[in-house]
């Protein structure tokens, strides 16, 4: 996480990352694929009801974890992440077993109380706005936040994130006029992760267009597309995207173009998909060349890793469920109760307290 950004990068494209940094990328991803492939086991294991993730995708959502100005209120970033953005959450510090915890639909989780599917991430402390399944209605909501951070200035941006398939869907292209609109742009950066599928439908009989980013033309919104199997271009495309919507407040379109190594989810099996490049394969063969870090390292990391979400998996197995008398609890707004000792409460279904 950073505080601030240089307002002019300055040859961020060229300038090579720090070994620090890289290590740091490396650890987070790892961590996320091996979160991702736990949830996998559980879900085939009847741990969980439905599996949805984001293998493929950890280079450029590791980066963006990295990067976010994290915080809460319009002075902060605003996150309006998809079902894939594991691996941001990790990288801007959430603990791996709440992951978990949603899988299980536990009481305990943090994020949905055990009523929604796995990586639908709602952190407010974070600006992380509830990850919904209902594809790219994240991009309609996303105006909000970035209207209002455009009215009370500062350097607080609105991120959002979506796929491919989702950007047929109006809500992507209401975002586009919305953010675009002469003498009112919004600060929003709207970032696609390409893995050329709609579930079962390839992106060829879906999409005319050479790339999704040319969209932005006709709105005069500036894009770019990157390899999103490239941590390092990854990194470096981001933090200039962000540089200049934080300080230009103006929107910008990022397409990176990712894998889908798990299938869509686990409605189609959610087995390995061999044949498509691995962003944290293509790293680590980097990293090991370059020498910072060597394949016994990441060998050793990787079966930590693995062992430790194996443990925490068995101990959300014991964690309670959600209680049927909870059943409307978290559902609708909660109202400010004065009564020592309570603070706010969720408001029940017959209004009472």
């Amino acid at each position: 996480m950073i505080s601030t950004i240089p307002r002019d990068p300055g040859g961020a494209e060229e300038s090579a990352l720090s070994p620090e940094l890289l290590v740091r990328l490396h650890d987070r991803m790892l961590l996320s694929r091996c979160l991702e492939e736990r949830l996998i086991r559980m879900n085939k294991q009847g741990d969980g009801f439905f599996w949805v993730g984001g293998p493929g995708e950890e280079a450029l959502n590791t980066a963006l974890g990295l990067l976010v100005h994290k915080g809460q209120g319009p002075a902060f970033d605003y996150l309006h992440l998809h079902y894939r953005s594991t691996a941001t959450l990790l990288a801007m510090g959430a603990e791996p077993i709440d992951t978990l915890r949603q899988m299980k639909n536990t009481a305990t989780d943090p994020y949905s109380a055990g009523r929604n599917f796995c990586n639908h991430y709602s952190v407010r402390k974070w600006n992380v706005a509830p990850v919904s399944s209902p594809i790219e209605v994240q991009f309609s909501m996303a105006i909000g936040t970035a209207i209002a951070q455009r009215r009370t200035g500062g350097t607080g941006i609105t991120v959002v994130q979506g796929g491919d398939a989702g950007t047929a869907e109006g809500d992507f292209s209401s975002c586009l006029v919305w953010c675009s609109r002469p003498s009112f742009e919004l600060p929003c950066l709207m970032i696609i992760a390409n893995n050329r599928w709609g579930i079962s439908t390839p992106a060829s009989e879906m999409h005319a267009e050479r790339n999704i980013a040319d969209r932005g033309a006709p709105f005069g919104i500036k894009s770019a597309v990157v390899d999103g199997n490239d941590a390092e271009s990854c990194y470096r495309a981001l933090e200039k995207a962000m540089d200049y919507v934080r300080h230009e407040r103006r929107p910008f379109l990022l397409e990176a173009m990712v894998s889908r190594l798990y299938g869509h989810s686990s409605a189609s099996g959610a087995n390995f998909v061999p044949d498509e490049p691995d962003c944290l394969v293509l790293f680590e063969k980097k990293l090991e060349e370059r020498r910072i870090l060597t394949r016994t390292a990441m060998d050793e990391l990787r079966a930590k890793y693995t062992q430790q979400l194996l443990e925490a998996s068995k101990r959300v197995r014991e964690e309670p469920q959600p209680r049927g008398e909870e059943i409307w609890k978290h559902v609708f707004a909660e109202k400010d109760v004065v009564r020592e000792g309570l603070g706010p409460r969720a408001v029940t279904r017959n209004g009472t307290h």
